[in-house]
């Protein structure tokens, strides 16, 4: 028997209509190419996003049909995440710090028919254009006053594109698992692999990352994303905070300036922002090097990449801010843990608190997680066996676009291969201990990278470090400490591996250090491993 309830879908649309009808006068303050400052409302905004629909229907797109953008944060790209994927059609966001051949491989593996671009991006399109045939017009994301001259065909000024449209349109209604966007991961092997939302998915992820447990978002809150709405749609964002009606401030181009960011939160009462473990190590030196307080801010949302120890120190003791750590992946929309307080937070001391805090967090509702061993079998939850992590939920991917089973990154039951290798302890925290393709194999026993480089970023001479696996012709495999000094650091070899002393067991203790100028990183900011192990691929461990 099945319940008296109506079956509207959700959409996207849906969240548009809300936000307009019940914070219509909210404030987005932008900075752009052509204003550091814009203010306008969200009634503002989803009024000019209907206007780009009916743009959209002008120019001959169907329902389905991708979209891309290659634009920071500001106003526009709201716009576009709401007039492509609120029409039906799909908004392919992309990264542009991609390398060209990936760019190229994203563009024509999406079969992108149009792309909505940032001026400063016009360039590296022109050089591209020979090699993606199949996009038919280009949007450039300013005013005619800034519409530079370029060779992209069929370009377009983006305010002359909707200023000849009417703000009338009706949102269309369709099934709730039709795609609404699409995403490319940027793994560092093998050609990028494109996640396919839909609008069900991403209302629910909406749903779940404004509750008090995830990222407590409501109307009373002014959000600083400084996460990419190229990234992973921005963690959500886009879609959240419209749903309370939080204000937003999007730092456009500035997103990498700790000394814009600190402005922006200062001059608009940002008081929950959420970023990159490298966006807030600039942040916090630009405030230790001016003698500055972040007292504006009460919270900030950190993932991408295993967070020190030290940052949430110094957030918490020099700033006073709650540093709530987070873990995701783009084929999980892409939240699946946060680490918010639980019951019985308050009874710890201090220290016990940030060390809960460099945990990844519980599960929110709506992502299931579970650990198994090499033969899949499940593991328990005591915070002591580790294993490789799987989840599964409706936000989560059941297949990559046009592979269809290829991938091979399902269970035959149905869960998702995260690649991460994890603890869960009796509460429900979950810690990455490792990447299945990074962990050190010594003797048989395992080796948390993730763990050793956390440790040795607390020492002030370190400005970066990683650690990778190399042979070892007793135990096998052993670990090498790559570091990058801290400026005007003197630290030696004898010195770091001292510092792990009383720290982790000995026996994890690496064999050797090797000081470089800078490492390798992925397109989003991430260690490049694998270039580091090409790197060291001859690397000579006495026994």
């Amino acid at each position: 028997m099945h319940g008296l309830m109506m079956d509207r879908p959700l959409l996207i649309s849906t969240i548009a209509e809300h936000a307009e009808r019940f914070h219509g006068n909210r404030e987005i303050v932008s900075v752009t190419m052509d204003d550091p400052a814009h203010r306008c409302t969200i009634a503002d905004a989803m009024a000019r996003a209907r206007r780009l629909a009916n743009a959209l229907e002008r120019l001959g797109l169907e329902h389905g049909d991708r979209v891309a953008t290659i634009a920071w944060n500001d106003y526009r790209h709201l716009e576009t995440y709401y007039g492509v994927s609120g029409s039906g059609r799909v908004c392919h966001t992309i990264n542009p710090r991609l390398f060209p051949e990936q760019l190229v491989f994203i563009i024509n593996h999406a079969e992108d028919r149009y792309i909505f671009t940032d001026v400063m991006f016009v360039p590296l399109l022109e050089k591209l254009l020979p090699q993606i045939p199949g996009v038919e017009g280009f949007v450039v994301m300013t005013n005619a006053a800034n519409m530079p001259e370029t060779t992209l065909p069929n370009a377009v000024c983006y305010e002359d594109l909707i200023a000849a449209e009417s703000s009338e349109y009706d949102w269309p209604e369709f099934d709730e698992r039709t795609a609404s966007a699409l995403c490319y991961t940027s793994g560092t092997t093998g050609d990028p692999k494109g996640v396919l939302y839909d609008h069900r998915s991403t209302v629910l992820h909406a749903y779940a990352a404004v509750a008090p447990d995830t990222m407590s978002l409501s109307a009373r809150d002014c959000v600083l994303p400084v996460v990419p709405l190229f990234h992973v749609n921005a963690w959500g964002i886009p879609y959240s905070a419209l749903m309370v009606g939080a204000k937003i401030v999007f730092p456009g181009p500035k997103m990498g300036d700790g000394e814009a960011l600190y402005a922006l939160m200062e001059s608009e009462d940002v008081n929950i922002a959420l970023g990159v473990p490298t966006v807030w190590l600039g942040l916090l030196q630009y405030c230790e090097q001016a003698g500055k307080r972040l007292d504006m801010l009460d919270r900030t949302i950190v993932g991408g990449a295993a967070v020190p120890r030290v940052m949430i120190e110094q957030f918490r003791k020099v700033h006073d801010v709650q540093l709530i750590q987070g873990w995701g992946m783009t084929e999980m929309s892409p939240l699946g843990t946060a680490n918010t307080p639980s019951h019985g937070w308050e009874e710890l001391s201090e220290e016990e608190q940030i060390d809960l805090g460099t945990k990844a967090g519980r599960g929110i509702f709506g992502c299931e997680l579970r650990i198994v061993d090499d033969e899949g079998a499940e593991l328990p939850w005591d915070g002591v066996a580790y294993g490789a992590l799987q989840v599964r939920g409706p936000w989560i991917c059941s297949d990559y676009f046009k592979l269809e089973g290829s991938a091979e990154t399902h269970t035959d039951d149905g869960w998702f291969e995260t690649g991460d290798v994890a603890t869960i302890d009796p509460q429900g925290y979950m810690a990455i201990t490792d990447r299945t393709k990074d962990v050190i194999k010594s003797g048989g026993e395992w080796i948390s990278s993730i763990e050793l480089e956390n440790t040795v970023m607390a020492h002030p001479g370190v400005a970066e470090a990683a650690v990778i696996g190399v042979a070892h012709p007793k135990w096998t495999e052993r670990p090498l400490l790559i570091v990058v000094r801290a400026e005007g650091a003197a630290v030696e070899s004898d010195e770091l591996l001292g510092f792990f002393k009383g720290k982790v067991a000995d026996w994890w203790i690496p064999n050797a250090v090797e000081f470089v100028d800078e490492l390798p990183h992925t397109a989003t900011g991430k260690v490049k491993k694998i270039e580091l192990r090409r790197q060291f691929a001859d690397y000579a461990l006495a026994e």
